[in-house]
């Protein structure tokens, strides 16, 4: 029997609930080691000997075999049995974090973290595929909101736990605390997780894979490096740019054949015109996800003045208030308000959100910014949750596992794209301000000279030298108008990424208006 298709669901018993438990840990856990490791990335790279841009391909390692790895999970579910793949997945990625734990050279830690990358791809597709399977309709809700409120609280509080954990402790630990977590993962799905007689998928479509390889690495490489290459300056980026899109162009291609017997990915799901919709919806939502992660903490050191530490810290309370409203948006779509309707709503506060975050000034303070994230997150867990129920609402049981695959890859592949965007509007848009703003400010002509007499003159009064004066003087003039350059340019991407939420509403209205009680895999 194939991943989703539903057994009688009273031979779980309560025991269901331990395996939600299980399923929830290491769902977890996968998407915690994508952002948990940003904080301490400095002080690894002196640790291993080696750069800041060198040190980054820890990260990216990870990145780049989840996504190759991501759409494969259907097909290696199916072949050998959903319950066997996570849990082996799950020791292979707990065995990959104390590897990487241990490890002294940065060619050690880049090889284990593809290894851990790879086999935490199934960690959340195939866990909630296993959800579908196991609840019945009436808890359908309740369990899945339960599973997206461990993965999308996650990564808002993994920073400030990878730099409390690197500040008490040492980088390592970051990876060892994975041991114990993923060892309850996998003695839970182990033991409860009962596997039928599954199918075995037929001939490995080796093409396939291997198109699929090329096409999403080069894609993933150019999403990560590009930004540090110059993009399109780079030759490398060029010839990866078009290597990416011919593979996955001639992947997808040859996955629709009707030569291809045995297609890795069941790209057919995507005829359903909800579930086409969810995946955009889905895509787009982790490019509001993932970019308010990566730029908030940035924008909290150069221009809030916190520390690494805490500006996770501050990250900490939108990010458990998310937990909060997704319990509330999985109660409503349990009272029988359809998921899409829930999702219309979440987009709705997410653009506002945007907005109200995309007017910060050098001024603004900390309670102004939390505010604007506190409201962000609670549009997120109202969107997020139920997206997901919607896309896959009226696909055939054997299609659940699939369509799973296909949105983890949207909305991991939305991340990335949404990382990159940010990192490249940020640096682009920060060079254009300043230059602007120095533009007006010498314009200004005697303007700009008295200011910069008088806060000469407030140097020279406590002391300094009159050329130290001068030199103190235009140093803190420069640092203001980098201030506001940066602030304004955290604007443009903070209103850039409404704009892209606001272009995501036209699809969610491709998704089925189903209540609750139709739940997910029905």
């Amino acid at each position: 029997m194939a991943p989703g298709t539903r057994g009688d669901h009273s031979e779980y018993g309560n025991a269901r609930w331990l395996l939600l438990l299980g399923f929830a840990l290491a769902a977890a856990l996968e998407v915690l080691d994508i952002s948990i490791i940003n904080p301490v990335l400095p002080t690894m790279a002196g640790n291993l000997g080696c750069t800041v841009e060198e040190i980054g391909w820890v990260s990216t390692a990870y990145i780049l075999a989840n996504v190759v790895f991501l759409p494969l999970t259907d097909w290696f579910s199916r072949t050998f049995g959903l319950g066997r793949y996570v849990a082996v997945s799950i020791i292979v990625f707990v065995a990959a974090s104390t590897l990487c734990g241990i490890s002294h050279t940065l060619t050690e830690m880049i090889l284990f973290r593809i290894v851990q990358g790879a086999a935490g791809a199934p960690l959340i597709s195939m866990t909630q595929a296993g959800i579908a399977e196991v609840f019945p309709k009436k808890e359908q809700n309740m369990a899945q909101g339960v599973w997206a409120l461990c993965i999308i609280v996650a990564p808002s509080i993994a920073p400030y736990f990878g730099g409390w954990i690197t500040d008490n402790y040492s980088w390592p630990w970051i990876f060892f605390i994975n041991v114990p977590l993923g060892m309850i993962a996998a003695f839970i799905v182990f033991t409860v997780y009962k596997d039928r007689a599954h199918y075995i998928a037929g001939k490995a479509d080796w093409l396939g894979i291997g198109l699929l390889t090329v096409g999403l690495g080069s894609i993933q490489y150019v999403l990560e490096e590009g930004n540090s290459k110059d993009w399109f300056g780079s030759q490398l980026i060029v010839r990866l740019t078009w290597l990416g899109l011919i593979g996955t162009g001639l992947f997808v291609a040859w996955e629709l054949s009707p030569r291809n017997k045995w297609p890795v990915v069941n790209l057919k799901v995507l005829r359903h015109w909800g579930f086409s919709g969810a995946t955009i919806v889905s895509f787009i939502s982790g490019v509001g996800l993932y970019s308010g992660v990566f730029i908030f903490p940035i924008f909290a050191q150069a221009v809030l003045g916190l520390t690494a530490t805490k500006s996770g810290y501050f990250m900490l309370l939108p990010g458990l208030l998310m937990g909060v409203a997704m319990i509330v948006s999985t109660l409503v779509i349990e009272k029988g308000v359809p998921a899409r309707d829930v999702a219309i709503v979440g987009l709705l506060i997410c653009i506002g959100s945007m907005w109200l975050l995309g007017h910060s000034t050098p001024m603004s303070n900390e309670s102004d910014n939390q505010l604007g994230l506190i409201i962000r997150n609670v549009g997120l867990a109202a969107l997020l949750l139920p997206v997901m129920t919607a896309g896959i609402i009226g696909l055939d049981r054997s299609e659940i596992g699939a369509g799973a695959s296909i949105l983890g890859l949207s909305r991991q592949l939305g991340g990335s794209i949404g990382i990159a965007l940010a990192a490249t509007q940020l640096t682009r848009m920060t060079q254009y301000h300043r230059y602007h703003l120095m533009d007006r400010i010498v314009s200004g002509g005697s303007m700009y000279q008295d200011r910069l007499d008088l806060i000469t003159g407030a140097f020279y009064v406590k002391g300094a030298s009159i050329d130290a004066s001068r030199a103190a003087a235009s140093k803190l003039v420069d640092l203001q108008v980098s201030r506001q350059a940066y602030t304004l340019a955290v604007n443009n991407v903070y209103i850039l990424t409404g704009m892209l939420f606001l272009m995501a509403l036209p699809f969610t209205f491709l998704m089925k208006r189903a209540k609750s009680h139709a739940a997910v895999g029905h």
